[in-house]
């Protein structure tokens, strides 16, 4: 029977867990102090913790890190790391660095089951969803894990389809107890889920990223099947309900499509849509993958559609095309692995 993992426990579960071993109060301090600080490489590796303590914890628990299988590394510094979460079960992580920056895109769940037209992970269908300790572990097992200044779950999957563990994930990375960041270090990307995006608000202090990629409704449906469940209108509603004041931040991800998307009309909606919503609009090229018929606008249309949103008074800018050398499209590499293992 597989055992448990350690990695990944929150506070309060590992209060639970000690209590249950008869371990002392101070060992929750021990444990996540070895977890998520001093980076242990096995339980027996917890040396202030009696050894029958440790005994009992190997009884019911793995640690539970996993090193990435394979790295890609672009010309241009991007690096993408593989890891294997099951049997026939890969996910991705992009480490992105920029400067005075360096960028972790992680992933909460192994394919994806909303089935957006542009998306390679959605072609993987839904696998499973990513535990609290996966979801850390691509940031705890990264080679380049301190000089990591900002966090983005945008990888693969709908984050606020398996919003527990993202919270989770989230608390371990931002409690004092934890790794300690700043949640203004950490942006949460959705598709849309009404419910659990207002529950993500509410429980957490991280920034919020929506992907929109068309202001009409008739267009939305025909590229992101979620447009059936959770309407625009709705949606944009939900947003403008929600207090994010001076430090939080609301942003809207735009890919741009060729004869679809990019037009002066669209321009205007998105004026009208957003209207008194004080946010940014991140416009991306699209990176092409199989078996899409969506073709990506070129670079004089992606910088004509930014002046006009800007002109607009909407602030926005142009996502910079990363790794495009390495499978940049996120869903690629663990596709590849996929069919080849």
């Amino acid at each position: 029977m597989k055992k448990e993992e350690l990695f990944g426990k929150t506070w309060d579960e590992l209060v639970i867990i000690c209590r249950e071993l008869n371990m002392p109060k101070y060992a929750v301090r021990q444990v996540t102090d070895w977890l998520y600080k001093k980076s242990v490489t096995s339980i027996d590796g917890m040396t202030n913790l009696a050894a029958e303590y440790r005994e009992a914890l190997k009884e019911r628990f793995d640690l539970g890190l996993t090193p990435p299988m394979k790295v890609q590394v672009s010309a241009d510094g991007t690096k993408k790391y593989l890891f294997q979460t099951g049997p026939n079960r890969y996910v991705e992580a992009a480490y992105i660095p920029d400067e005075d920056r360096a960028t972790l895109c992680i992933s909460s769940q192994v394919g994806c089951k909303m089935g957006c037209l542009f998306c390679m992970t959605g072609k993987q269908g839904f696998q499973a969803n990513l535990t609290p300790g996966e979801i850390v572990n691509q940031i705890h097992s990264l080679p380049e894990r301190e000089t990591l200044t900002n966090i983005v779950y945008m990888g693969m999957g709908e984050p606020f389809d398996n919003l527990e563990a993202v919270l989770k994930s989230i608390e371990i990375l931002t409690a004092e107890w934890g790794y300690g960041w700043s949640p203004r270090r950490i942006t949460v990307s959705t598709i849309g889920i009404i419910p659990s995006m207002l529950s993500f608000l509410e429980r957490s202090q991280a920034h919020l990223a929506v992907s929109l990629h068309t202001p009409f409704e008739e267009e939305r449906r025909k590229i992101m099947p979620v447009e059936q469940v959770y309407p625009l209108p709705e949606l944009i509603k939900a947003v403008k309900s929600w207090d994010f004041g001076r430090q939080r931040r609301i942003s809207f991800e735009y890919i741009l499509f060729k004869d679809f998307n990019d037009t002066p009309k669209h321009v205007k909606e998105l004026a009208r849509l957003l209207n008194g919503l004080r946010c940014r609009i991140n416009l991306i090229r699209f990176h092409p993958i199989p078996g899409t018929p969506l073709e990506g606008s070129d670079d004089q249309a992606i910088k004509a559609f930014k002046d006009a949103l800007n002109e607009k008074g909407i602030l926005t800018t142009i996502r910079a095309s990363r790794g495009q050398d390495i499978y940049a499209a996120c869903g690629l590499l663990s596709t590849k692995e996929l069919l080849s293992s």
